[in-house]
Formats: structure tokens, sequence, C-alpha cells
């Protein structure tokens, strides 16, 4: 037999069981599914990273980076240069999902979203983390100054000769959470499947 105080109250409010809660950022506080959208795009920072093509192999599943753009991507802003049209204009265009993060086995370990939906805190370079969107070029994050050119410049035989480890590793000195002292747009992706046989051996 339980007594009134083991007896689970529906009628407290949420605050009162989790004082704390209110001071947590939006990321730590809601799950991705409940974020707003500007929420959610503000979880963005901006590198660029998933905009690089990737190439497949569709026996092994595993994916490489190279350092050749999407043909929307600005390289020296790191921006899509039409971010409302890209999966018009892009048809294998990925638009990132709270559902989808967690299948996508080839988002940056930088990325905000892969971080959020493991349960990590975000880096203290994240402009939601520093208040300065520069905080994300100074860390060394961004593809800006690494991208040897745009899609539209390249064969497919070409891409395989421009696979990079780069976009999959954190910049020395730019990993960790929220530093001391510190205070506290959806990304789009491209993807290639290329025949095994076109892979770099």
């Amino acid at each position: 037999m339980t007594s009134p105080e083991d007896t689970p109250r529906d009628d407290i409010a949420p605050a009162a069981l989790a004082p704390d809660e209110a001071s947590l950022p939006f990321w730590r506080a809601k799950p991705m599914s409940a974020m707003s959208a500007t929420e959610w795009e503000s979880l963005c920072d901006g590198c660029g990273r998933c905009c690089l093509v990737k190439l497949e192999d569709e026996d092994t599943g595993q994916v490489a980076y190279t350092d050749v753009a999407c043909r929307l991507l600005d390289a020296d802003t790191c921006r899509c240069s039409d971010y409302e049209r890209r999966s018009e204009i892009v048809s294998d265009c990925v638009r990132l999902t709270p559902e989808g993060v967690a299948e996508l086995n080839w988002l940056p370990p930088t990325c905000a979203y892969r971080l959020v939906g493991e349960g990590k805190e975000l880096p203290f370079w994240h402009p939601l983390v520093s208040g300065d969107a520069g905080s994300v070029a100074a860390a060394g994050i961004t593809v800006s100054g690494k991208v040897a050119g745009s899609e539209n410049e390249f064969g497919l035989f070409e891409l395989v000769d421009h696979i990079v480890a780069w976009p999959v590793r954190w910049p020395r000195g730019a990993k960790g959470g929220v530093k001391a002292g510190t205070k506290g747009a959806p990304g789009t992706t491209r993807r290639r499947r290329p025949k095994a046989d076109e892979q770099k051996a």
C-alpha cells in the first residue's frame, strides 16, 4: 500500500519539479521535435561542411567527403545562394529533420544537429554559445578557403581525386563544450552514389 507521499501528483506544475529547466538553453530544454522553426534554423552554425559533395559506396554504405562544393554553396560566405529553393534546384539536396538526424551517419562530428541529437553540449565556438557568428570561422570549422571548386567544374571520376578527411575531423583546439566565461539556418547536404568500382581503391 502506498502513502499519499508516494503517489505521483499530476497537479504539480512541471516548473516545480524542475526549477532549473527554465534557465536551460532551448537545445537542452527541448527535444528537437519540439523546437520552433527559428530555433531549429539557429542550430546550423553555417560551416558549409554538409554542403560538400559526398561519395557513397553502394556496397558498404561508407561515405567519403570531397572538397568540392554543391553548386549553390557560396564558398566565401559558406551559405546557400538560394536556400529557399534549394530542393527544387538541387534534386538530391537533403533537408535535415528531427527524425532524420539520427539516421544520417555522414553528418560532420562538429554539426550541432548531430551533437544535440546525441545529447552532447554545443562547442564554445557555436554562435548560440559565443554570441558571435565569426567564432565558427575563427575556430577553423568553416569550409572557407578549403574548397577546390563547384561540382559544376568536375566530372564524377574527378571527384574521386578530391576525397578529403578534414570535414569529418575536429580542428585542433576546437573540440569541447561551453567554456567558462562564455555566454550561453536547416543544414542541407549533398550525396552522390557512384558505383563501387568508381571509388578510390
